[in-house]
């Protein structure tokens, strides 16, 4: 049924959730597992004035690549096959674009990621995600402080 599993990640709790509900995923079908990071090109662009944005989307490309490669090895414990990517752009047209191009089966991703109060305001990349993929999308709520889920 799945044989490429997408799974967007920008290292925040809620993503290490769908990690591991793809992981999981991935084991059961023997699917290989697509490790997407993306550099928020809007990140870039409201750097502070004394950053270059050069400077701006290198650090964004290092954390991207350290957070996808740690997924790998995630991934090369369990035993499942994985392929990592960092590409920039805006995240949910990354996201789409990549699960059409590299032909997934399925998105497992988090239901809210590092953008604190740009979801209230722009709406989620999940929700855009979701509502614009030609693929099934899995949704993994995260927790809080307390432990309880998130809404």
């Amino acid at each position: 049924m799945y044989d490429r599993i997408l799974v967007p990640t920008d290292g925040s709790e809620c993503a290490d959730r769908a990690v591991e509900h793809a992981l999981d995923i991935a084991g059961q079908y023997d699917a290989e597992l697509h490790v997407l990071s993306v550099v928020d090109a809007r990140d870039v662009s409201h750097s502070a004035p004394a950053i270059s944005p050069d400077q701006v989307e290198q650090t964004l490309r290092d954390r991207a690549e350290s957070v996808v490669e740690e997924v790998a090895d995630r991934a090369e414990a369990a035993g499942v096959d994985a392929v990592t990517a960092v590409e920039p752009g805006i995240p949910d047209d990354v996201v789409v674009e990549y699960a059409e191009d590299e032909d997934c089966d399925l998105i497992v991703m988090g239901t809210h990621g590092r953008t604190g109060l740009e979801r209230y305001l722009l709406g989620s990349v999940t929700e855009r995600t979701v509502r614009r993929s030609s693929v099934p999308v899995l949704t993994v709520r995260g927790t809080d402080e307390d432990g309880d889920e998130d809404a």
